[in-house]
């Protein structure tokens, strides 16, 4: 007679997920962030940060593995006269949040640099 679904055992087994994936979700969880503009290249060039299209938002996220834990570097660019202490934490809790929920992986940081200022007007 064959065992029940939830009693089975399987096979040990591993599980990778690929920086840029949790640099994905890290730019969508950024996204919905009030007073967030837009995400910045990792490499400022000039002292000029550009807004990266949504579709290349990973590009402006640094992921790091160090053993258990990751550790996640947002660049990011915010709208003129928001509180930019608040928006970076609100930032930096949601992403945490988000990461640690579709990883099921501990987040031993979130960091969040402001890499510019955008006027409303501005087209983005």
């Amino acid at each position: 007679m064959s065992e029940p679904a939830n009693q089975r055992q399987l096979p040990a087994g591993k599980i990778e997920v690929a920086p840029r994936a949790i640099a994905t979700i890290a730019a969508d969880t950024v996204r919905t962030c009030y007073g967030v503009v837009g995400m910045a290249p990792r490499n400022l060039r000039e002292g000029v940060a550009q807004v990266l299209r949504w579709q290349d938002a990973h590009k402006g996220v640094d992921v790091h593995v160090r053993g258990d834990a990751i550790v996640i570097d947002l660049y990011v660019i915010v709208a003129y006269g928001t509180r930019i202490a608040e928006v970076a934490k609100n930032v930096r809790e949601s992403v945490h949040y988000a990461a640690e929920r579709a990883l099921g992986m501990p987040v031993a940081e979130v960091n969040v640099r402001i890499q510019g200022l955008q006027m409303q007007d501005q087209a983005s």
